[in-house]
């Protein structure tokens, strides 16, 4: 498979998609709102987002199958699967914040081999493949050069349904308040995770994630030379359902922080 070629189609669909997105927030309301669980938010423009994507990725690779978050297809691939999240950021979209994305990954059995993230708003597409440079636009990205946290700008994400964990994130979050030079939420870990490939953050963390949330942005961010690992430092953090992003430089002093609280 040529990776580079494939890569540049996935782009193309992103784009595709994100125009979309883009033209139907000019007359979206509340009313087009369902709810899929408590602050799980979709509409139409999520679910035809996702069949858009769907439909040319199979024409790419029609061998693949799919995990995506609003379940419009159920196909499973023997070696190859897209994970897809159409619309990263559905509670930003439906109240007119400018920070939502597209995201798509491609898995070769279990490794994350593709990743594009599409900020709509910014019209900004970063994606990597294995073995390449990570890219923004056409431009090569990297990760900071913060040695330290109380150099850094970090990004989180807020628990918005299970609440089990809130006192011990919050706890964590107060400790990090006080010694970085501060703490964004923005409401899409897609493009929390780009924006740490490319030094806009030196480093990010969330728990109850998906894998559609992320599996495009570790890929930008691995191959754009930061580390993507659970709350215990392991390499595996798509399916754990928590995760820390870093710049590579700070990741043994953001765990130490973590693990007193996770």
């Amino acid at each position: 498979m040529q990776l580079e070629q494939v890569t540049s189609k996935v782009v193309e669909i992103a784009k595709q998609a994100g125009a979309f997105i883009r033209e139907q927030r000019k007359t979206f309301s509340a009313d087009q709102i369902e709810i899929k669980g408590l602050n799980d938010l979709v509409s139409y423009v999520d679910k035809t987002a996702e069949q858009i994507i769907v439909a040319a990725l199979e024409k790419v690779l029609p061998e693949a199958g799919f995990l995506t978050e609003e379940k419009t297809i159920n196909k499973k691939g023997e070696k190859y699967n897209w994970i897809i999240d159409p619309l990263d950021g559905t509670t930003n979209f439906i109240h007119g914040l400018p920070v939502f994305s597209v995201s798509i990954a491609l898995q070769e059995d279990e490794e994350l081999i593709l990743g594009v993230v599409y900020e709509v708003n910014q019209d900004e597409c970063f994606y990597a493949w294995q073995g390449s440079a990570a890219y923004m636009n056409g431009n090569v990205i990297k990760v900071s050069d913060n040695k330290t946290i109380n150099k850094s700008l970090l990004a989180t994400g807020f628990p918005y349904y299970d609440f089990e964990k809130q006192p011990a994130y919050i706890a964590l979050f107060t400790e990090l308040m006080k010694s970085c030079h501060g703490l964004r939420r923005l409401g899409s870990a897609a493009v929390d995770l780009a924006y740490t490939a490319c030094g806009r953050f030196d480093g990010y963390y969330e728990y109850n994630l998906n894998p559609w949330d992320v599996a495009g942005g570790i890929v930008i961010l691995r191959q754009a030379g930061g580390d993507a690992v659970n709350f215990k430092g392991g390499q595996e953090c798509l399916n754990t359902r928590e995760l820390l992003a870093t710049n590579g430089k700070i990741t043994q002093e953001m765990l130490d922080a973590i693990q007193k609280y996770f």
